[in-house]
């Protein structure tokens, strides 16, 4: 497997939010020589979206992806995910990423809330088109099935996508499908036009807390070069998108470090 390309590291804003705002990340990722960055919503919002898509143009940094749309099974998602569009197509995001939402409120019906999600994501597909915003679908861990996203394999994130047409495709986070058996199989039935989105981190053992203690990439069990390669098999050359919760520990340490530990770790663990 040859090594990642130093120029497609990206920054997920996640991974450095506990002590920087978003014109802290930009600056951030403009000094140490990072391209891509993939916001926030609420930092894009604390820091004005006109403010942003000037900071971030003068920088020359690519968009990856904007965090988050979705969750479709709660009340009144209608108007924020208009909004998420509009501010993707501000950014020129290369996707808008869709947490999809859990069990409808109240229910125990898992098919009926994927059905929910995939009516959803119909409705505001046509706008995300007009706007040119392609929707990228992120399959979550099982363990989030209930309360995050009850889409949770690319399989069935993809059979969304094949129902819904041209605008839909997935955000591969290695975190969240690591451990399936067909992702291989699934990765290669996306093919190069719905893989929108690779995103990066490890999953530690023992994990102490299963949303907040990713591991910095190398430091736990993913093999993440192989997966990469299955996606770049495919011709995805898109960004590595380094997205990191780490209550107890990288969101602890001095940023610029993290940055730095990011970019030897792209070179060396992706």
């Amino acid at each position: 497997m040859s090594a990642a390309d130093p120029a497609r590291l990206s920054l997920n804003t996640a991974t450095i939010r506990e002590k920087w705002g978003l014109a802290q990340a930009i600056e951030g990722c403009a000094r140490h020589g990072i391209r891509g960055i993939a916001p926030w919503r609420d930092q894009l919002a604390a820091m004005g979206v006109k403010e942003a898509v000037r900071a971030i143009k003068a920088k020359g940094l690519t968009v990856t992806g904007l965090c988050r749309g979705g969750f479709f099974t709660a009340q009144d998602w209608q108007d924020d995910n208009r909004r998420a569009i509009e501010e993707a197509h501000a950014l020129g995001a290369q996707c808008l990423v869709l947490v999809v939402g859990g069990l409808i409120p109240g229910s125990k019906d898992l098919p009926g809330s994927r059905e929910r999600v995939k009516e959803g994501i119909a409705a505001i597909l046509p706008e995300a088109r007009k706007a040119g915003v392609p929707l990228a679908i992120e399959p979550l861990h099982p363990m989030q099935a209930a309360d995050r996203a009850c889409v949770n394999t690319l399989e069935q994130a993809l059979d969304i996508c094949d129902a819904l047409g041209e605008g839909i495709g997935v955000a591969v986070d290695v975190y969240h499908v690591w451990w399936d058996p067909k992702l291989r199989a699934q990765i290669g039935r996306a093919g190069r036009h719905r893989l929108l989105a690779f995103h990066v981190c490890d999953w530690l053992t023992p994990t102490t807390d299963l949303l907040n203690d990713r591991g910095m990439m190398g430091d736990g069990v993913i093999d993440i070069p192989q997966i990469r390669g299955w996606l770049e098999g495919q011709g995805f050359s898109g960004y590595s998108e380094v997205e990191i919760f780490s209550a107890n520990n990288w969101w602890r340490r001095n940023h610029g470090e993290v940055l730095d530990t990011c970019i030897e770790r792209h070179r060396c663990a992706v």
